[in-house]
């Protein structure tokens, strides 16, 4: 049986948990924690940092952005892994090599998250590269909608051989338009047709295998004026159509693309109108305050079926297991070869 937790997820500020902190995640609203760059040291300081905060609240999901490539937090004592657009470059050459390469991938990245105590990485990113997204760009396995599907499915198919959850982003699609959501709301104006036939294609082949899906701050105003984030239509397509039957986790709402909803109650209370399960607010502490006060009774389940559950692998025990040994020469060798190119 899984247990209600609250809706809020955290950051914290350094590499360690101060005690202002952990009296914060007591709070009953906090139902999970996200690590970012700052809060990093090295693999071994995460999982003591992930024990610190587990000794708080053993319940709380705990979750990382490490994707491969250029958005990777943890590079110390890990895999370094190229941008997925390197496996989409594998795929083309050969869709057999390329699918079972991103599998050893998800299954290496999720091994390698367990024993650093995280519950989840917010991972694959399955935007279909337009051409036009600097935000995303690499980190797309490339242009191709169902090129897209099928190494997103086989990164998906590892994570779960590791036990590890698989959380896709960023639904219905961030590909498609220039503006970076951090730092402005951009408005995709491509017909809904379009978006049907081109960027949704991965997010509809694959939404009964994930656990989790992050939609995007980006308007798309042929379907609904509101950002995807706080669109009952967007995300009532995702569970009706679609089928999907897991979390929804809303993009960060301190992000300059969820600003158009009004202050941080009205940003927390439109992603959970929309259908959010679990609500980001990072980077601004005062927001996240009062988005814990203002939702001290409110409790959710989907968030607690993503934790990890099995027993987690030592880091130093992982170089005795064969296909670590292959899947991490392999990737070493792809993402020095990513960053001479």
């Amino acid at each position: 049986m899984t247990h209600p937790s609250g809706p809020v997820m955290l950051d914290l500020e350094g590499p360690s948990l101060s005690a202002a902190e952990a009296r914060l995640l007591r709070e009953p609203a906090v139902g999970g924690v996200i690590l970012f760059a700052r809060n990093v040291e090295n693999a071994a300081q995460v999982s003591r940092l992930c024990g610190a905060i587990r000794r708080q609240r053993p319940e709380l999901l705990i979750a990382v952005d490490q994707e491969g490539g250029r958005v990777q937090r943890i590079r110390q004592g890990v895999t370094r892994l190229p941008p997925m657009a390197r496996f989409g470059e594998r795929f083309a050459a050969s869709s057999q090599e390329g699918a079972a390469l991103a599998r050893d991938a998800g299954w290496l990245l999720g091994m390698e998250m367990a024993a650093c105590g995280l519950d989840i990485t917010f991972a694959p990113v399955l935007d279909v590269d337009c051409g036009l997204s600097s935000v995303i760009g690499d980190r797309s396995f490339g242009s191709d909608p169902q090129a897209v599907a099928a190494l997103g499915e086989a990164f998906v198919m590892g994570l779960h051989e590791a036990g590890m959850a698989a959380v896709g982003k960023h639904f219905p699609g961030h590909g498609g338009v220039a503006a970076d959501s951090h730092v402005a709301l951009p408005v995709d104006e491509r017909p809904l047709a379009e978006l049907k036939a081109h960027d949704l294609v991965p997010f509809a082949h694959l939404a009964g295998q994930l656990d989790g899906v992050m939609p995007a701050h980006v308007i798309y105003s042929d379907f609904d004026a509101r950002p995807a984030g706080f669109s009952p239509s967007w995300l009532g397509m995702l569970r009706e159509s679609l089928g999907f039957k897991g979390c929804i986790f809303s993009d960060d709402l301190s992000m300059r693309g969820a600003h158009e909803a009004g202050g941080p109650i009205q940003r927390a209370e439109a992603a959970l109108s929309a259908g959010c399960d679990m609500l980001l607010v990072c980077n601004d502490r005062d927001a996240a305050r009062e988005v814990v006060a203002a939702y001290a009774g409110h409790q959710t389940r989907r968030p607690a079926k993503l934790r990890y559950g099995r027993a987690r692998p030592e880091l130093e025990a992982l170089v005795a297991l064969n296909r670590w040994r292959r899947t991490h020469a392999r990737l070493e060798a792809l993402a020095d070869s990513g960053a001479d190119s």
